[in-house]
């Protein structure tokens, strides 16, 4: 389906006194799309093309981005994770599916660990469950360059993190288009600097084993910001996993677009064919209400 996230009506309600935007596109069964660090649910575009062919989409922009409140510091994933909670609710009277990137991956499984319920299954895209020294100095890293570099520079730095070299090399001009739209959608430090904090701060590790939910992970080889390492651990640490490594970096599911899009689509139509108890019987039933 074709469709213009940004011209998508937004629905808004308040949770625990911070405004929290979604927008929904597509029929059918739910899926929850969460975003990264500093991103807007406009990114999923390229994604909800395809995944809203079969899903009704619940696109949630976090707090501190988009049209969400961007109230003081500190944010934490969990806390994410409720705001998310309380969207799904709003939206469906039965669990969803969800993918989750980088950041997003982290309140995803968040969200798995304190609202079973809510979650039929998990893609986790890019993503860490616990912070090691490396993970956490490029966290601390981007929030101090952050407030430091003017806002097309921060894109760029930005750019050198999350694409493969090759990729970088063969798309130059595309990336410096989009470095300079930057300033258009700007996110004020202090909210970023909690996002930061939020990505450093996740710590799921431990309890990855109480996640008893059809779960694919998906990472890219040449991923220098969450390196592979980082999904392996997510894999051995929830029963039953799957993992899929693509070539490319931690943007590996824009790298390989249509790949990553078949891929997860195929999952997630596969787990209601088989009937998973967790899929079984949950077409989605529509509830459009405020989050409150």
């Amino acid at each position: 389906m074709s469709c213009d996230i940004s011209a998508l009506s937004a629905h808004e309600g308040d949770v625990d006194g911070c405004p929290i935007s979604y927008r929904v596109v597509g029929e059918g069964r739910p899926l929850l799309l969460v975003m990264g660090l500093g991103a807007e649910v406009s990114t999923w575009q390229d994604h909800v093309a395809v995944y809203s062919e079969g899903y009704r989409c619940i696109l949630v922009d976090n707090r501190g981005v988009g049209g969400s409140g961007k109230p003081p510091r500190p944010y934490s994933t969990a806390q994410m994770a409720d705001d998310c909670a309380k969207v799904v609710n709003a939206v469906t009277d039965g669990p969803a599916a969800v993918v989750g990137l980088s950041m997003g991956g982290a309140i995803a499984q968040e969200l798995a660990l304190r609202h079973p319920s809510l979650v039929l299954g998990l893609v986790l895209v890019s993503t860490w469950a616990r912070c090691d020294g490396y993970l956490s100095e490029i966290f601390d890293h981007l929030r101090v360059t952050h407030d430091k570099l003017d806002p097309e520079e921060f894109a760029q730095l930005l750019q050198l993190r999350i694409w493969s070299p090759s990729y970088v090399a063969d798309h130059i001009e595309e990336l410096q288009a989009g470095r300079r739209l930057a300033p258009a959608v700007p996110v004020p430090n202090h909210a970023f600097a909690a996002q930061c904090g939020a990505c450093a701060s996740h710590d799921a590790l431990s309890r990855l084993g109480n996640i008893d939910l059809p779960t694919l992970i998906t990472a890219g080889r040449e991923d220098s910001f969450t390196v592979l390492d980082h999904a392996e651990r997510i894999h051995r640490g929830i029963p039953g996993s799957r993992i899929e490594v693509f070539p490319g970096g931690h943007a590996h599911h824009w790298e390989n677009l249509e790949a990553f899009n078949s891929l997860t689509f195929a999952w997630l139509e596969d787990r209601y064919r088989k009937g998973h108890p967790r899929f079984a019987n949950h077409a989605g039933t529509d509830v459009e209400q405020e989050v409150g």
